[in-house]
């Protein structure tokens, strides 16, 4: 008895071990996980709540900014024309000069003496060849003697014209208007024309010097306004273009411009940075939206209208661009409902809850 008694025993235990292996082995159902699935799909088709604008028609303009500099209207390296000892300076660094003053001389006394030995012969000249002339009219000398003495006046007059020439080039003078820099020199200096005595600017007028993007190359023209401004002072100044390149850098693909400004009151200087603001064409009666508002997407554009409470792609041809809107050239009209935010969360069909229509 004892024998099945015990035997027993150990069919009930292993029964039980296998029972209890079976039901910890087996895999549970996460429910969970069984409705996340459904969730998901829920919260896909969840309503995205939008801003957007409704389209009219409006004006746009062609602006972009670049960047500049500003250059004297004329500017140049001041020298003399010859060799010699600086006995004067006459002008005093820093300040306005008019065209034709006399700023520094070099010793001329060897010409200077010169000029009054050629001076003192003219007069000899002058009578011999009329006394030739009035002997000629009497016929008491050949028509040939009249000639070399008309020769010999003129050759002594060629002479005093270049020696006065030379005089002339000892003296330094002012070639335009302008203010004189640093000078370069010291009375006593030996001079050439190499040597550098100062500079001399003209800063009134401006020039402003940039460079534009080559797609404007045949848009822009003289006359066509602008505004720039300098670091430091946030007051837009005007200026006119004057002058354009007659070819685009192939370097830089850029086409280079220059304005005229009036500097009247002298507070601008050559050679500051600027920011330039220029408007190559205006648009009337035109479409723009939003930059932010546009999806592009392998080379197509497209933005997304609101209609019966869905989100609708549609594709559009883009114009001119500010730092703000985007001209529509095709695929809008006037009246549709653009959607402004939230466009790279939308899919087509989406439905969308308008928070704010402008």
């Amino acid at each position: 008895m004892n024998k099945f008694i015990k035997w027993g025993i150990i069919v009930v235990i292993v029964a039980g071990l296998a029972v209890l292996g079976i039901r910890t082995f087996t895999p549970k159902v996460n429910e969970e996980i069984k409705e996340k699935p459904a969730a998901a799909k829920g919260k896909q088709n969840r309503n995205l709540n939008v801003k957007a604008i409704v389209l009219s028609e409006t004006t746009i303009s062609d602006e972009f900014f670049v960047s500049g500099s500003i250059l004297p209207d004329e500017e140049v390296d001041l020298s003399f024309e010859t060799s010699g000892k600086i006995i004067d300076i006459f002008f005093k660094e820093g300040t306005q000069v008019n065209e034709g003053d006399l700023l520094a001389k070099i010793n001329d006394a060897p010409l200077q003496a010169e000029l009054k030995k050629l001076e003192a012969q003219l007069k000899l000249y002058t009578d011999r060849m009329y006394r030739q002339n009035a002997l000629l009219e009497k016929e008491a000398v050949s028509q040939e003697a009249f000639q070399e003495a008309k020769t010999n006046l003129a050759t002594l007059q060629a002479e005093i014209d270049k020696v006065i020439a030379n005089i002339e080039q000892t003296e330094l003078r002012a070639p335009f208007d302008g203010i004189i820099g640093l000078r370069q020199v010291s009375q006593g200096t030996y001079a050439s024309p190499t040597t550098p005595i100062a500079k001399l600017t003209k800063i009134n007028p401006l020039k402003i010097d940039f460079a534009v993007p080559e797609r404007y190359a045949g848009t822009l023209k003289a006359g066509t306004p602008l505004s720039f401004t300098v670091e430091g002072d946030l007051d837009e100044k005007k200026a006119k273009i004057y002058a354009l390149d007659s070819y685009v850098n192939s370097d830089t693909r850029t086409f280079g411009v220059r304005a005229m400004y009036d500097n009247s009151d002298g507070k601008l200087f050559p050679g500051r940075y600027v920011s330039v603001a220029l408007t190559t064409q205006t648009f009337e009666n035109t479409l723009a939206i939003p930059s932010q508002a546009i999806v592009s997407e392998m080379g197509i554009d497209k933005v997304f209208l609101y209609k019966g409470g869905k989100a609708m792609p549609v594709e559009i041809k883009k114009g001119v661009r500010t730092e703000a809107l985007v001209q529509v050239l095709e695929g809008l009209n006037v009246g549709d409902t653009v959607i402004t935010t939230g466009t790279m969360q939308l899919r087509t069909g989406q439905g969308v809850i308008l928070d704010s229509v402008n």
